[in-house]
């Protein structure tokens, strides 16, 4: 990889080449994404009445996560297990790469996920079920860790609670090692 970087300086001189966006660009090139993930949603209405709605969601995850990401792998510490609180809002504004909050958050509490191994695995699954407090038109989702780094936000179909409504959201991020 080193050459290859040496080369492309050599070539096109005062470029600077950032290693995540040569891998960003090689996998999109072939189609791949490397990490890519769905949120599923099941509604659980206080009158007992479940409605599974599936995956509303497949994207990829923040900038801000994949930098916590390669800083997490240079260091001695093993923070990602901290990636398992979940919070829902009303925003409406598409997903982006750069998001780093909700656009407009519920401001309940966020719930803790239950943490597992998905299908398989190379998928992380983290589970939490909210217990909505007041009406609310739920149209986004975010996972953050305990210091507050958004890892990804979900955009979907607004889904209606009522007080004592709750939504199971059901996140899993797919981590590909090629082909």
């Amino acid at each position: 990889m080193n050459k290859f970087i040496m080369w492309l300086r050599r070539k096109h001189p005062g470029t600077v080449v950032k290693l995540r966006d040569f891998v960003l660009k090689y996998c999109a090139m072939l189609g791949v994404m490397p990490l890519t993930a769905t949120l599923g949603i099941r509604v659980l209405r206080a009158d007992d009445m479940v409605e599974d709605l599936g995956v509303v969601s497949t994207h990829e995850v923040t900038d801000d996560f994949v930098e916590a990401l390669v800083d997490t792998l240079q260091s001695s510490v093993a923070a990602f297990s901290t990636f398992k609180y979940h919070d829902s809002g009303t925003g409406t504004a598409a997903e982006d790469t750069t998001d780093s909050a909700l656009e407009t958050a519920c401001g309940e509490a966020r719930d803790t996920g239950t943490q597992t191994e998905g299908t398989t695995a190379n998928i992380y699954k983290s589970v939490a079920t909210h217990t909505y407090a007041a009406t609310f038109s739920i149209t986004e989702h975010g996972l953050f860790n305990d210091a507050d780094v958004l890892m990804d936000r979900s955009v979907f179909a607004a889904v209606g609670v009522d007080s004592g409504d709750r939504i199971e959201f059901t996140y899993q991020l797919s981590c590909l090692s090629g082909g």
